[in-house]
């Protein structure tokens, strides 16, 4: 199957998805402002990647704006955020991102990437400590906060390629 996967990355993590993806897929590849000027008609998949922030999906506006003339095409997003696969909060954070006719033209995905404090862009970086700040001044947090605020105290990486799996296989679905 012809395919291309697209992504917008801000640290890397979603840009390492996209390349694991691409290869294992034998697919093209490219960011989203290059893939902005390229005709896509020629691809039977368009495969988007991008990150999570604040449980929206980066540019994910850009891919939405264009599903209706890829009507026609296998659609793949997959969304790449600091969050653990097993947080229950991870389905409906994507969802949110859709209407329902357009969640049933795609196929959604996520896999955990990490914080890379260095890479962050300083808006981002900010948010992230204001974020922390928060959660650490607040009193009777639960196990999971506890967890939360150890987890985003420092960079770290969960990414791994057996989460590609899910979307090689909706892949190779015809």
């Amino acid at each position: 199957m012809n395919t291309i996967v697209i992504y917008n990355s801000q640290t890397g993590f979603t840009k390492r998805y996209a390349q694991w993806i691409a290869e294992a897929a034998g697919a093209d590849c490219l960011e989203l402002s290059m893939a902005k000027k390229k005709n896509l008609s020629s691809y039977e998949a368009i495969v988007f990647g991008g990150w999570a922030c604040a449980g929206g999906i980066s540019k994910i506006g850009w891919y939405k704006g264009n599903m209706d003339k890829w009507a026609n095409k296998k659609l793949i997003a997959f969304c790449v955020g600091a969050s653990p696969i097993e947080n229950p909060e991870i389905e409906p954070a994507l969802k949110q991102n859709f209407s329902e006719a357009e969640w049933n033209k795609v196929k959604v995905f996520y896999c955990p990437g990490g914080l890379d404090y260095d890479e962050m862009a300083a808006p981002s970086k900010l948010m992230m400590k204001v974020f922390l700040k928060t959660l650490k001044a607040k009193k009777d947090k639960t196990q999971a906060e506890e967890e939360m605020v150890k987890m985003i105290s420092s960079s770290y990486d969960i990414s791994d390629k057996k989460y590609i799996e899910p979307i090689l296989e909706c892949l190779r679905k015809a």
